[in-house]
């Protein structure tokens, strides 16, 4: 009788459950909330473009946080819920903190002194690339596929196409601003990967925990290099702040590791293709605009690129084609 080998058993056995994982990951209400993420984060950039014309860099990320911070501790302790006391979450919060906030955060809002929120958009876009390549060689689940790599530049190239390709013409100038951003989005995909440890936990009490640390980290850093007291913002630039806060930041990370506890970190972070549509979407119903011909083919490429990421529909109709035309 023939003996099989021990190694391949087991490696195949990880294959299939890696491909239950995937195939349940990004059911209907997944993907339903990482379109209202993308709404929700889609806001964000406005309310920095306005914020960062009276309020330093630093200040508005310490504000930001810090505010988002004393609302999901509120939130917990209404819920009922209790701030876990081992110091080594804390420590992981501490960390999670710097990767998903103060880094990222300090960085797109100086880069957006010197760039535009067009292209401060495309360039954050790129956070499913870092994550794809990333999470490859981090993690067992999530494995570089044709299709996934395939899907992500698709979304990139959708994204750019929507904005504009006019808005890549001065993709020379400015350059640190633009490799500020860069640096932000690889920070994203860094803590997409590192915040699965916290899938056990509630979603609210990591987001608070991540929050406070972040608060922790940005504190010396606005107070010993912006000096906020001698600030004076409006009434416009205070809501502005409030709506980062509460909406971008507060409610936002709940739904983000909601999702990320059953997605994992490259299908969350496809929120930042939706971003630039949740944009245009906006500017339609509220403020009015035209949609160009750049806009829906932009969107066709994101839409294209997401089916190609998640894979299901790919598979179904491989299932159906001769098994000579199977890709």
């Amino acid at each position: 009788m023939k003996m099989r080998d021990p190694e391949m058993l087991s490696r195949n056995m990880n294959n299939k459950l890696t491909e239950r994982r995937q195939n349940r990951t990004m059911g209907t209400t997944e993907w339903i909330l990482i379109f209202i993420l993308s709404m929700i984060w889609g806001g964000s950039f406005f309310f920095v473009g306005v914020a960062v014309k009276e309020i330093t860099p630093f200040t508005i990320v310490w504000a930001r946080v810090g505010l988002a911070a004393i609302v999901l501790l509120a939130f917990v302790h209404l819920k009922g819920e209790r701030m876990p006391g081992s110091l080594r979450l804390w420590a992981a919060f501490l960390v999670m903190g710097g990767l998903n906030n103060a880094i990222p955060f300090s960085l797109i809002v100086w880069g957006q002194t010197h760039i535009d929120s067009s292209m401060a958009s495309i360039l954050n876009a790129m956070t499913p690339i870092f994550s794809v390549i990333l999470a490859h060689f981090l993690t067992r689940e999530e494995v570089l596929t044709a299709n996934r790599l395939g899907g992500v530049l698709l979304g990139w190239i959708g994204v750019s196409v929507l904005i504009g390709l006019e808005s890549l013409k001065g993709l020379g100038v400015e350059v640190m601003g633009q490799f500020a951003v860069i640096g932000a989005t690889l920070s994203y995909a860094l803590a997409a990967i590192y915040g699965r440890r916290f899938k056990g936990l509630d979603p609210m009490v990591v987001s608070a925990g991540m929050l406070c640390g972040s608060t922790v980290m940005i504190t010396p850093l606005a107070l010993l290099l912006d000096r906020p007291w001698e600030l004076s913002p409006s009434l416009m630039t205070i809501g502005a702040l409030l709506g980062l806060a509460v909406i971008c930041t507060s409610l936002a990370y709940i739904i983000y590791f909601r999702v990320l506890a059953t997605a994992g970190p490259t299908n969350v972070l496809l929120v930042t293709f939706l971003i630039p549509v949740s944009a245009i979407i906006l500017g339609v119903f509220v403020l009015g605009e035209s949609p160009g011909c750049n806009v829906f083919a932009g969107m066709a490429l994101i839409f294209t690129g997401l089916i190609a990421i998640d894979g299901r529909v790919l598979k179904r109709v491989n299932r159906k084609l001769p098994k000579t035309d199977r890709v």
